[in-house]
């Protein structure tokens, strides 16, 4: 398991003396997002925080894509926020891919509404995660829907490409 040796890497450069910085503990953090080991994530994000290192926006991306399968992306999202670091495009994707996986419509709008004011794009991707939120639900949001089909529609090839 990659994120295994990552983790235990992190582990070894302590043990021999070697400072673990912050791009050593974002690449342990993407290999728990890829290994979907959010739990892990969460606790190496506290350890940064511990070692008095501030996190940076991939660091945080990298926790909130391991948290997506959880329930936690969110609360990744508002650490963000309230640390200063601006949430970019990969932030809001995984958090509203969080949303989808959870059936949060409601979440996801405000996400996309948040990220239209921080004049972030969203992508079709980003979309695409949106309208998954609401599959399921036992709410009728049609009017939104229609609303982000229309959104869609207004955006260039190159968008879509």
């Amino acid at each position: 398991w990659e994120w295994e040796l990552a983790v235990s890497l992190l582990a070894e450069m302590s043990a021999c003396n070697i400072e673990s910085n912050v791009i050593s503990y974002s690449a342990a953090l993407g290999a728990c997002s890829k290994g979907e080991q959010w739990q892990r994530a969460l606790c190496l994000l506290a350890e940064m925080k511990d070692a008095a290192l501030e996190p940076n926006v991939i660091s945080y991306n990298n926790a909130i894509t391991a948290c997506s399968k959880a329930e936690q992306a969110h609360g990744m999202l508002s650490e963000m926020h309230g640390s200063a670091l601006q949430p970019n495009l990969i932030s809001y994707s995984a958090s509203i891919e969080a949303c989808s996986r959870h059936l949060q419509w409601q979440r996801a709008l405000r996400l996309l509404l948040e990220m239209q004011e921080l004049g972030l794009e969203p992508d079709v991707p980003v979309y695409a995660a949106a309208l998954g939120s609401t599959s399921g639900s036992t709410c009728n949001q049609w009017e939104w829907v229609l609303g982000m089909l229309a959104q869609l529609q207004g955006l260039t090839c190159s968008q879509l490409c």
